[in-house]
C-alpha cells in the first residue's frame, strides 16, 4: 500500500487496554483509520465506538476478518483467545497487532506464529516498554558500546497495588503476567538471549494471592549467551508507586534510568529533601510507548518493512517465564534448553 494511504484498523476486544489503543489509533497515530471494534459484550463496542467515533461496532469478531476494506487487526481480547484469533486473522489476511503474550502454551505460540508465516501477513507483539525513550536510550547506549563490555543488567519492576483476585486465578502467574514485560526488556537491553534463570519468590503483599497459587514478590536471577548476568526484582505492591528503573553496568561505565514523575521538583526543609512518587501505573508511565508501538506497526503495514517485536520476539519471554515457573517450583536453576528443546 502506499506509504501516505491509511490503515483500516479493526480492533479486536475494548476493555481497559482496547480502549486505550482505540484512543490512540483514532486521535494520535495519523497513519491509522479505525474502521471498526468487536467485543463479546457489544455495549463495550458500542460505547467505545460512540467515543471516539468509529462508525461500527459488533460482538462478533469475525466481521472485521471478513470485512474486505480491514487490512489490519489489534488483538486486546482475553489472552486464552490471543492465539486463536491470531491464526483466524492471518487466515483471512489481516495483519496483525496482538497484546502480549501470544499465549502460555508454547505449542498454541508455534501454531500462531507458522499461520502468520503462511500467510505472509504482519505480526507485532505489544511489548511497549521497547518504545520507552527512557529504555529505548539505554540501549541504543549499549548498543554504542558506550559501557563497554556487559557485566551486569539490574531490572527493577513493582506495582502500586495486585491485580484483583479473580484475574490472579487466570494470569498465568506472575512470570507470566507481570514478569513477561522484563524478561523482554532483559533480552532487548541486552541485545542477548538468556540461556539459564534461577527464581525465588514469595508470599508477602496478599496472603489470597497465595490461597490462589501464584506469588507476589520474586527475584530472577539471569545467565545471558554474552556472559552477563542479571537479576529482575518484582513486588505487587510499592506504596509510594510504579517503581520502573533499569541499570546496565559494563567494564567502561553504567547506563541507567530512573522512574517517571509527575513533575521534577525538589522541596528541602528541615525534615529531608522530597520529591514526586512515581506516576502510578502502566498506564501512565507508559503512555508514549504505546503510542509509539503503534506507530511503528501502522508504519510497518505501510512501508511493508518488518515489525520491530516479531513472534519470536513474542515466544521467547513466555519460554523464559515458563523456565522461571519451573526453578521456583523446583529449587533449582532451569536451562531455557529444558523448556524449549
Amino acid at each position: 500500500m502506499a506509504a501516505n494511504q491509511k490503515v483500516n484498523i479493526g480492533v479486536i476486544g475494548a476493555g481497559r487496554i482496547g480502549k486505550l489503543h482505540i484512543e490512540h489509533l483514532a486521535t494520535r497515530v495519523p497513519g491509522a483509520q479505525v474502521a471498526a471494534i468487536a467485543d463479546v459484550v457489544l455495549p463495550a463496542a458500542q460505547a467505545a465506538a460512540a467515543q471516539f467515533g468509529v462508525p461500527r461496532a459488533t460482538a462478533d469478531y469475525f466481521e472485521l476478518l471478513k470485512d474486505p476494506e480491514i487490512q489490519a487487526v489489534v488483538i486486546c481480547s482475553a489472552t486464552d483467545t490471543h492465539a486463536r484469533i491470531i491464526q483466524e486473522a492471518a487466515a483471512a489476511g489481516k495483519h496483525i497487532f496482538c497484546e502480549k503474550p501470544i499465549d502460555h502454551d508454547l505449542a498454541r505460540i508455534d501454531q500462531a506464529i507458522g499461520a502468520v508465516e503462511r500467510a505472509g501477513v504482519k505480526l507485532q507483539i505489544g511489548f511497549n516498554r521497547r518504545f520507552d525513550p527512557n529504555f529505548r536510550r539505554v540501549r541504543e547506549m549499549v548498543a554504542a558500546g558506550e559501557i563497554g563490555e556487559m557485566h551486569i543488567l539490574r531490572i527493577t519492576s513493582r506495582d502500586p497495588a495486585p491485580p484483583p483476585i479473580e484475574y490472579v486465578k487466570v494470569s498465568g502467574g506472575i512470570f507470566l503476567d507481570m514478569t513477561i514485560h522484563d524478561f523482554d526488556m532483559a533480552r532487548y537491553l541486552t541485545g542477548s538471549e538468556v540461556t539459564e534463570v534461577y527464581a525465588a519468590g514469595g508470599v508477602m503483599v496478599d496472603p489470597k494471592i497465595g490461597e490462589a497459587g501464584d506469588i507476589d514478590t520474586a527475584i530472577v536471577t539471569l545467565y545471558f549467551a554474552n556472559g552477563a548476568i542479571g537479576t529482575i526484582d518484582n513486588s505487587r505492591k510499592a506504596v509510594y508507586g510504579y517503581d520502573q528503573r533499569v541499570e546496565v553496568f559494563g567494564s567502561a561505565g553504567m547506563v541507567a534510568t530512573a522512574n517517571n514523575t509527575p513533575d521534577a521538583h525538589t522541596l528541602a526543609n528541615a525534615s529531608g529533601v522530597h520529591g514526586a512518587c512515581p506516576l502510578y501505573f502502566f498506564i501512565e508511565r507508559y503512555t508514549e510507548a504505546y503510542i509509539a508501538e503503534m506507530r511503528a506497526f501502522v508504519e510497518a503495514v505501510q512501508n511493508d518493512t518488518p515489525t520491530p517485536v516479531n513472534g519470536n520476539d513474542g515466544r521467547a519471554p513466555v519460554v523464559i517465564g515458563l523456565a522461571a515457573l519451573q526453578s521456583y517450583r523446583e529449587h533449582r536453576p532451569v536451562k531455557l534448553s529444558e523448556i524449549s528443546a
